[in-house]
């Protein structure tokens, strides 16, 4: 977050400010957090330090305004060109007021007015948003942490209640706010502070949280006290971020309607670690792209409501086989439907983003063409309430929740004209017949000028001047013109107005008369007509639940229709929810398997509860990874009601997911890899549970060898106490002696070969297939080949690998005993090394 200068213009003079620039103090003064952007003409213009500040954050050049005494910075955008500068500043974390002139120029003082406040978690112009979530955020503690979440775009509200910090931060990181507001008690901790902004990287605003301020903001938007809001946290939270919303929305706060809480509990926990190392929205390498993502695969959705609501879904996977279960009922039936599903999606693609139409016109905010594509958006409903008869299930509930608006469609087309301007007071926006007192406005408009269309066709007959013309421009209105060879039949009650080269321009009373009573009828009429468009406004506004029930059915439907599309097109299946086994037969990779096509090789996975733990080795290259994120992946989707790609699927349901895969330097934190590992196993040692999916890759390799593998070995001990299904890649051979001491354990290896001639190494093929038992080595040195490492620099490693194996197990205790530290050894540690080292050179594990 920019801090928001507060001094007073600059001068050179010591005289008053001029009267525009007294007004821009005044408003900017008004709003002392924001930079304000003041219309002066076709520019938005800055002044002071707030220009110099602009200037530096658009890249604008900075020029200054001067009188005779007076002389400041000044910076301007044009108007025109003041979404994309704004959209700028918004991504910077500044927020903006927009001063708009609310009338044309004229010998004083224009008035203007801040008719827009935006911040980067309160944006409601289309233009100005992404088509995904656009959460407001605001935290507060009490009895244990209470996080509230708007999107004043949509009207969505929810709030939640979380036992420790660690389980808010989680949410918080699943729902990616773009603004958070922190009550007093957690940005007044210089050390929490540090903590959080750490963790979030987004604007911090200021808001009140004070309890009876919320509690009358909780009551004004939402006519009570939600009995959810249980506990004083929620209640302040809740409150917090509706009154900070309002004030940017300037009082206007219709699309909110109700608050839902959820339980963090109902939904699988899927940490930002998790998140990113799954690839659900974003890829691990920027250069693999969005075509490397999970949302990628997935987003064969229509409509951004339903993209949104996808995004929804995979951030918050159910835990709750009934509603799982009705999911996959309903993508079942449209499967098995496609005539249907190919009709829905067809009427899919022509909807407009309902639900932020919607939240336009609660807030009367809706333009003109706006509320147009709401009406062909609304023509839709009915139809796709049609397709879906006969259904049952969730299908059936969401035919009747968009049983469609045809009142009000029927009031849009009678009062629209099919194609209406962008903004009020252009005219022709209210169709004729709809509004009497506008339609003889109109006529009487019209007859003033069917009288002028007729003017020259009389007056070349009056006059005998066959070339005389009338014509109009904005200088002089309407006159009537006569070339310089006919000036002799000029009648006398032409008045001159204008002398051009080889004609004259001249007016007449009663033309001038004429023309004041159009420009007074049209006047009348564009007023009336905004007049008649705020009351069509009105009258939808009422309409505000049922549009936002209908474009919840609809993005719902959306996403529903895209996930049974994918399931038919690539051979995806219905799981089974089972209470403890996890079978995938052939399962693939979504992402890679849409890579690679045919040439994906799928794999078998089977976890149940006397089988929990899968430590898999192999050469790196083969697969491992694929394979980790393959069974969290089918994983995930089964949790949000989706089918999976595997040819037959049974699995149970998780409370969550933990991953630890790839690592990064964490620079700016100052953390090496290693130190970024040990953090997030840290995080899934103390999360994971008995019904969590573990995913682990190549724990400790970023310290010495004999260091991580103690590590890789007491986390894989510790995760098979706690009981989570756990899969553990690694390449600690060593490891591997553990099947057969810690039960529940099995041995996988990824399947590659070495191929040798007559004249030595050949190369090394990958089979990517997953087989019982251990690998019976990293083929570490082939690998390195197929990388393009020099051969010289890979000869003298395979000769150095041969003595090193020759060593064998005498090698390694070696390197053990070499690195004891015997001065802070006691007789019984030693003891029970030795007994420890006996133990292995028997044989006994």
């Amino acid at each position: 977050m920019l801090p928001v200068p507060q001094s007073v213009l600059k001068g050179t003079g010591h005289g008053t400010l001029p009267p525009m620039l007294e007004q821009y103090v005044a408003l900017r003064d008004q709003h002392p957090d924001y930079l304000l952007l003041f219309q002066c003409g076709d520019f938005y213009e800055t002044f002071g330090e707030d220009a110099e500040r602009a200037a530096r954050l658009m890249g604008l050049t900075l020029t200054h305004k001067s009188s005779k005494d007076f002389s400041t910075p000044m910076a301007g955008i044009p108007v025109r060109a003041a979404d994309a500068h704004i959209e700028r500043l918004l991504s910077q974390g500044v927020r903006v007021a927009v001063a708009d002139q609310l009338e044309e120029p004229g010998s004083g003082l224009i008035e203007r007015k801040v008719t827009q406040l935006l911040t980067p978690g309160t944006v409601t112009e289309e233009r100005l948003l992404s088509a995904d979530e656009n959460f407001l955020a605001a935290v507060a503690t009490g009895d244990g942490y209470a996080l509230a979440l708007l999107d004043v775009s949509t009207g969505e509200f929810r709030c939640a209640s979380f036992g420790t910090r660690a389980a808010l931060y989680d949410d918080l990181a699943r729902w990616r706010a773009r603004e958070v507001l922190l009550a007093p008690e957690l940005s007044g901790n210089a050390a929490l502070l540090a903590d959080f902004q750490a963790r979030f990287p987004v604007m911090l605003s200021q808001a009140s949280f004070d309890e009876a301020q919320t509690q009358r903001e909780l009551l004004d938007t939402l006519g009570e006290l939600p009995a959810s809001l249980n506990s004083p946290a929620l209640l302040r939270a809740c409150g917090a971020v509706l009154g900070y919303a309002r004030s940017t929305q300037q009082g206007r706060l219709e699309m909110v309607r109700r608050v839902s809480r959820y339980e963090p509990g109902a939904h699988l926990r899927l940490g930002d670690w998790a998140l990113r190392a799954l690839e659900v929205f974003s890829p691990q390498t920027p250069q693999a792209g969005a075509q490397g993502t999970l949302i990628h695969v997935l987003s064969e959705t229509r409509t951004a409501g339903g993209r949104r609501r996808l995004r929804a879904w995979l951030r918050a996977p159910m835990r709750d086989a009934t509603s799982i279960g009705a999911r996959q009922l309903a993508l079942q039936a449209l499967v098995r439907a496609p005539d249907i599903r190919h009709a829905l999606r067809a009427l899919l693609y022509r909807a407009h983003d309902l639900e932020r139409l919607a939240a336009r016109v609660a807030t009367r905010r809706a333009g003109p063409r706006e509320v147009a594509a709401l009406a062909r958006t609304l023509e839709l409903l009915p139809e796709a309430s049609a397709l879906l008869e006969g259904q049952e299930g969730l299908l059936g509930s969401l035919a009747q929740r968009l049983g469609g608006l045809p009142d009000l469609v029927a009031l849009i087309r009678a009062a629209l004209v099919e194609d209406p301007p962008i903004r009020i007071g252009e005219g022709g926006l209210i169709r004729e017949g709809f509004h009497e007192g506008l339609d003889a406005l109109r006529r009487e408009a019209t007859a003033h000028r069917a009288w002028i269309a007729e003017l020259e066709t009389s007056e070349r007959v009056r006059t005998g001047i066959p070339v005389l013309k009338v014509g109009y421009n904005s200088v002089f209105g309407y006159y009537l013109e006569v070339s310089s060879a006919h000036y002799a039949k000029v009648p006398t009650d032409y008045t001159q107005v204008a002398t051009l080269k080889d004609r004259a321009r001249f007016t007449r009373p009663d033309l001038r008369e004429r023309e004041r009573e159009i420009a007074r009828l049209e006047g009348a009429a564009d007023r009336l007509e905004a007049e008649v468009y705020n009351e069509l406004r009105d009258a939808l506004s009422q309409h505000a639940e049922r549009l936002s029930e209908a474009a919840g059915g609809l993005s719902e439907l959306d996403v529903l229709a895209a996930l049974a599309e994918i399931a038919a097109s690539r051979g995806w299946v219905r799981p089974i929810t089972t209470d403890g086994p996890l079978r995938l037969s052939q399962a693939r990779h979504p992402v890679v398997e849409q890579a690679l096509g045919e040439r994906f090789v799928p794999n078998d996975v089977l976890l149940h509860p006397e089988r929990r733990t899968l430590l898999i080795t192999g050469p790196n290259m083969a697969g491992k990874s694929t394979y980790l994120r393959t069974v969290a992946l089918c994983a995930l989707l089964h949790q949000i009601g989706s089918f999976v790609p595997a040819d037959q699927a049974e699995l149970p349901l998780f409370d969550s997911i933990h991953t630890r895969i790839g690592a990064s330097d964490d620079l700016a934190g100052g953390r090496s890899t290693f130190m970024v590992e040990m953090s997030e196993l840290a995080d899934i040692l103390h999360g994971a549970t008995g019904q969590s999916l573990v995913i682990l890759d190549e724990v400790g390799r970023g310290t010495s060898t004999l260091d991580g593998q103690a590590i890789a070995q007491a986390a894989l001990e510790a995760l098979h106490r706690v009981g989570a299904y756990t899969l553990f890649a690694t390449h600690y051979f060593e490891l591997t002696r553990l099947e057969g001491q810690l039960p529940g354990l099995c041995n996988l290896h990824v399947a590659a070969e070495e191929e040798t001639g007559e004249h030595g190494h050949l190369g090394l093929t990958f089979y990517h297939q997953v087989m019982p038992g251990a690998a019976r080595q990293s083929y570490g040195v082939e690998v390195a080949r197929l990388a393009g490492l020099p051969g010289s620099v890979t000869a003298r490693a395979a000769q150095l690998l041969s003595g090193l194996n020759a060593q064998g197990d005498d090698g390694q205790l070696k390197r053990e005993l070499a690195s004891l530290d015997l001065s802070k050894m006691t007789p019984m540690d030693a003891l029970m090394l030795l007994q420890t080292w006996q133990r292995e050179a028997r044989g006994e594990g």
